[in-house]
């Protein structure tokens, strides 16, 4: 399912140039130039992310932010000339979860925009149940048969990205992306492979002959539906 990004820019020509840079077939734009369009589409739609101006013709995007924080958690990235010290702390105080002055590198704004998008996918997808388990991810809570489970930060990421995509093959690659978003130059070459393993430990009945985490040799792993 395609994540939906708002970007509240009264420069049409940066917006679309944002767009363009950050056009993938995972993600579909909405462009409004002014709070009172951007008002009516938030109404309309749920958005996965919104990009806001801070000076746009008819108010503030500081101002905008904090007020729809108020409301909602969704992240929101604040766009702006202006790279002063106090207005960074505005803006991040108004609610922002992310800041970025212009000129940018565009490279920089989708890697920055792209992980802004990993660290909130779970606040969408709280909660999964089958027959066996219950996972809610909001208030950390995981059982298998009515019992509770603990499980790392790290574990928790390994399998929110597996059960989101059930029956389908993560490479390893995006595992790393997603559980580290930093980056993964400095995660140990085994790490992915440990926090699979304690967490079959965790949720299979025989860890060494998984039912539920399968090894796709030579693609990467899946969680099955039984």
């Amino acid at each position: 399912m395609k994540k939906m990004v708002l970007i509240l820019e009264d420069d049409i020509d940066l917006a679309e140039g944002i767009e363009l840079s950050l056009q993938s077939e995972e993600l579909n734009f909405i462009i409004c130039q002014t709070i009172a369009d951007a008002k009516v589409a938030i109404q309309k739609q749920k958005f996965d992310l919104m990009i806001f101006d801070i000076n746009l013709p008819d108010g503030n995007g500081v101002d905008f932010c904090r007020e729809l924080k108020q409301k909602i958690s969704n992240p929101i990235a604040l766009l702006t000339a202006k790279g002063m010290e106090l207005d960074i702390v505005k803006g991040l105080e108004s609610g922002a979860d992310d800041y970025i002055t212009k000129p940018f590198s565009l490279m920089v704004l989708r890697a920055r925009i792209r992980a802004l998008l990993r660290r909130s996918a779970v606040r969408y997808e709280q909660e999964y149940k089958d027959a066996v388990f219950l996972f809610r991810f909001e208030t950390m809570e995981f059982y298998k048969n009515g019992v509770p489970i603990e499980l790392s930060k790290t574990e928790q990421r390994i399998l929110y990205l597996l059960i989101s995509n059930p029956n389908i093959i993560i490479t390893r690659e995006r595992l790393l992306e997603w559980v580290w978003p930093e980056g993964t130059e400095y995660v140990e070459d085994n790490a992915l492979s440990v926090g699979i393993r304690r967490l079959r430990e965790k949720l299979e009945d025989d860890s060494s002959n998984p039912i539920y985490i399968k090894t796709i040799y030579g693609k990467g792993y899946m969680w099955e539906n039984i």
